[in-house]
């Protein structure tokens, strides 16, 4: 039977404490699908999107000071942290996976299919952009992403996740499972994707690549999505409305399935 919530453990993984959570760890029709978050984003907020997926298994992760897991020590860079998700896939004992990255687990996404093509199967990108060379969002969206305070203090952090739903979708999105980031954590995710590019080897990744995208996104424009597709050989770009930059969770099994014909298709 499918697992409704996360099973959580804390883990030892190449020097670092993290969180891990995995859904339906029993199954094993399929692939186990890794789940990488946006910005500031525990892996709570991802739970209708891994029970809409109930035939597969589910492991996601807090980034080092985010949700549950420990501050880094030092800062970190998205190379880096592709090393230490094949370091957690080996703690698994899991050799191969697909991989979904959300926003700026989009960004992490990118760098560990070209580090260890040998390791992944299907790649699917959401609202997620080519590092420094994206085309920029809502200058006012933008601002509020810079300030600290405004994403690790409750309050706020509830009033930001809200605008950057925008209002859209056909379903209402709880962010009650929201827990502020640390000062710390949000500022080594932000500097490790503000001096990060995938622009140079997009047109080197080689696996099956699905990217969805919300055309009202105001944090990650569509131009963003466009141009990974572009770069991308054989990519297929899958675009969804109403939604905003959290389009995934205005309708979860909408979008999980579209996941699925593309996770599973032969």
């Amino acid at each position: 039977m499918a697992s409704l919530t996360a099973e959580y453990s804390m883990l030892g993984v190449a020097g670092r404490r993290l969180r891990v959570g995995q859904w339906n760890a029993r199954a094993q029709d399929a692939a186990p699908l890794v789940l990488l978050n946006g910005i500031g984003m525990n892996m709570e907020l991802m739970e209708p999107i891994a029970r809409a997926l109930s035939c597969r298994r589910v492991i996601s992760f807090d980034m080092p000071g985010i949700g549950k897991s420990p501050d880094p020590i030092i800062p970190y860079t998205m190379p880096c942290m592709a090393l230490t998700l094949a370091a957690l896939l080996d703690r698994l004992h899991i050799d191969c996976v697909d991989v979904l990255g959300i926003s700026w687990g989009g960004a992490l996404a990118q760098q560990f299919a070209f580090q260890h093509r040998a390791r992944i199967g299907r790649l699917a990108l959401a609202a997620t952009a080519a590092g420094i060379a994206m085309v920029p969002g809502n200058p006012a969206t933008l601002g509020h992403m810079a300030d600290p305070r405004e994403y690790t203090v409750a309050r706020t952090l509830q009033r930001n996740l809200a605008m950057l739903y925008n209002g859209g979708g056909r379903h209402a999105v709880s962010l009650n499972a929201a827990m502020p980031p640390s000062p710390v954590g949000w500022a080594c995710q932000m500097g490790a994707f503000s001096s990060w590019s995938s622009a140079p080897f997009l047109p080197l990744l080689s696996l099956p690549t699905l990217i969805m995208h919300d055309e009202e996104d105001q944090l990650i424009p569509p131009a963003n999505a466009h141009f990974l597709n572009a770069a991308i050989p054989g990519s297929r770009l899958e675009m969804f409305r109403g939604g905003g930059h959290l389009f995934m969770l205005a309708d979860p099994e909408a979008f999980a399935a579209t996941l699925r014909a593309f996770l599973d298709a032969a």
